[in-house]
């Protein structure tokens, strides 16, 4: 049975929603946050060596998955229960604006967004100029090219849009711009907003918290 560990308010939120687009059968296990420094409590960090989220497990054929990673896991479920969808064709031109957003979502977006709440935690009166320069950069980007394509994968809905999905929504209450500054992204906030299985995996994840949507 795959079961989807779920710390509240955290990246693991990518994982349900997947869940729901693909239409899968599983099991969700939510975890709340301590309340002494809002990180994940002892049993989650249990699950897996690194404890972070997001994690799942599968129990089958007398073998125990434990995976780690957004990648790693968004992969792995598109590569046994996907049958070719959320993933344009290689020879689609849409193929590597789908691969570029998909990394970029952890590569560079949540990386720097977490090194500036690192700064800000240490104190710092001011963030790095390559950290600050690099965070204008990619929400110009995410604008930029919101304006030309409706989703991240191009012309469809992709796995690309549920990895960038956190870093524009429920990660924006650790901090973040000004939202009026970008039409093209508050645009796809809307469009993701009205998707079902959208609004049935945050019912889920996040029960009785409205989804970060503008």
């Amino acid at each position: 049975m795959l079961t989807v560990h779920h710390l509240r308010i955290s990246q693991s939120e990518r994982i349900v929603w997947l869940c729901e687009e693909l239409g899968l059968d599983y099991e969700l296990k939510l975890y709340n946050r301590r309340e002494d420094n809002r990180l994940a409590p002892d049993e989650y960090k249990a699950l897996h060596p690194m404890g972070i989220a997001p994690v799942i497990t599968d129990a089958k054929d007398g073998h125990n998955l434990v995976l780690g990673e957004s990648g790693a896991i968004i992969d792995w479920l598109l590569a046994k229960h996907g049958k070719g969808r959320l993933v344009p064709a290689v020879d689609s031109p849409d193929f590597p604006l789908h691969l570029f957003w998909y990394h970029h979502a952890n590569g560079t977006f949540m990386t720097n967004a977490m090194m500036a709440l690192a700064a800000n935690a240490a104190g710092a009166a001011q963030l790095p100029e390559f950290v600050a320069g690099r965070g204008v950069k990619s929400w110009q980007l995410i604008e930029r090219h919101l304006g030309e394509h409706p989703w991240f994968g191009g012309s469809e809905f992709s796995a690309a849009d549920v990895m960038m999905g956190f870093g524009l929504t429920t990660a924006r209450l650790f901090g973040g711009p000004d939202m009026a500054d970008f039409p093209n992204i508050r645009a796809w906030l809307k469009r993701i907003g009205a998707r079902p299985a959208y609004q049935r995996a945050m019912a889920k994840a996040e029960p009785g918290m409205p989804p970060k949507l503008d």
